[in-house]
């Protein structure tokens, strides 16, 4: 049995602490109170399988896998969880849980991790053999005896063009969802959020041009360590997003004494983060599923009343979290219904006061002044600039 001395270069080290990061963001996102939210949970799985097919790619570079033979391949299967688990990290970061039907896009994992048992469960001669083949086809094979047939699905050979089309339709899902969200919740997330999923989006889309671009180029698995330095980017892209978007590298100015009014107000309140996090995650599925501000009755009450809490913590929740009062809020959500409706060119025959009606205001006055001071234009002048058309 032939082996070869270990190979160490710039590509292994990029690697191995790409490999050692996305260890970290993974054990981060899975211990403590972050890990009581779905987006962190698929977050760190995501970077664990990125490590661990690294990993995979690290051994195999360096020539560390001649003397850890038992583990070639053990990472193949997570070619098929990364699309998904990222698909679920946007999903769940989004709308605060994973998309119906989850298990569903597991199952092509679950297939392949059964399938791998074929080729792990093998004796070593065997793993000498697939490992020459993949990465060192100037070595010789060696007499091998199989304990079982290899590959009971018979698709092992298309394992690179599977994970193309599952890294590719996964990415596609993920920016469909994200357009989705700016376009239904403008008021609550904020265009830097969706930025930062946007460009992790791309990273991922990017995954399939690159083994367009790389195996043709290489024999077998050889060009995989140009994967792996791009994979070790993506996992510090992770961290660099998780850094911007945390408060530790913050200066904490001093806490100006709130009005004495607000003071007051919320001074006995009993609301915790916890249960702030709670109305708000019932809020933002109730605006999922039904579209409450567009009921012109609609008030401080009602609306507690639909997410199980008092009128009182409603309105301390809507000013720590969104910093609005009931009012703006019903204004914002309004106003970006009316800017769709004016934007439509099928309901262009819609006076101005039947757009105002629709969208939940009883006063065309009061839907002038509302809309007037979010968008800094009248209802009509938007339609009109949205449209072409002249203002009546």
């Amino acid at each position: 049995m032939q082996t070869l001395p270990v190979h160490l270069d710039l590509f292994a080290l990029i690697i191995l602490l790409g490999v050692a990061q996305g260890l970290f963001l993974g054990v981060f996102f899975l211990t403590g109170e972050r890990a009581k939210q779905v987006a962190n949970r698929c977050l760190g799985w995501f970077t664990l399988a990125l490590s661990g097919v690294s990993g995979e790619i690290f051994l195999n570079y360096t020539n560390y896998t001649f003397q850890l033979l038992w583990a070639v391949d053990f990472a193949e299967p997570l070619n098929f969880v990364l699309g998904p688990l990222f698909f679920f990290y946007v999903c769940s970061r989004l709308h605060q849980r994973l998309p119906r039907h989850w298990g569903w896009h597991l199952l092509p994992f679950g297939i392949w991790l059964l399938n791998s048992a074929t080729w792990f469960y093998q004796p070593v001669e065997f793993k000498y053999n697939s490992y020459v083949n993949s990465l060192h086809p100037e070595l010789p094979y060696i007499p091998a005896q199989p304990y079982w047939d290899e590959d009971f699905t018979g698709l092992r050979d298309w394992i690179n063009e599977m994970t193309l089309v599952s890294c590719l339709v996964y990415a596609f899902l993920s920016l469909m969802t994200i357009r989705s969200v700016s376009r239904q919740r403008p008021a609550i997330w904020a265009a830097a959020q969706l930025n930062s999923l946007r460009f992790l989006s791309w990273l991922v889309a990017l995954v399939p041009l690159l083994i367009v671009l790389v195996k043709p180029r290489f024999y077998h698995d050889v060009g995989d360590y140009l994967l792996a330095t791009y994979m070790a980017a993506t996992i510090y892209s992770i961290s660099f997003l998780v850094m911007r978007g945390s408060s530790f590298f913050r200066e904490v100015p001093a806490e100006p004494d709130p009005p004495v009014e607000l003071k007051k107000k919320y001074e006995k309140s009993t609301l915790s983060e916890e249960v702030e996090d709670a109305v708000l995650t019932r809020l933002t599925r109730l605006l999922e599923t039904d579209k409450p501000y567009l009921n012109s009755g609609l008030s401080l009450s009602r609306l507690a009343e639909q997410l199980d809490t008092s009128p009182h913590h409603l309105s301390q929740l809507l000013n720590d979290r969104l910093g609005l009062t009931f009012f703006d809020w019903l204004a914002t959500y309004r106003t970006a219904e009316a800017r769709q409706l004016l934007s439509n060119p099928a309901l262009a025959h819609l006076k101005i006061d039947e757009v105002a009606e629709r969208v939940g205001y009883n006063s065309t006055s009061a839907f002038h002044t509302a809309f007037k001071r979010l968008t800094n234009q009248t209802p009509a002048q938007y339609r009109a600039n949205r449209l072409g058309t002249q203002v009546e």
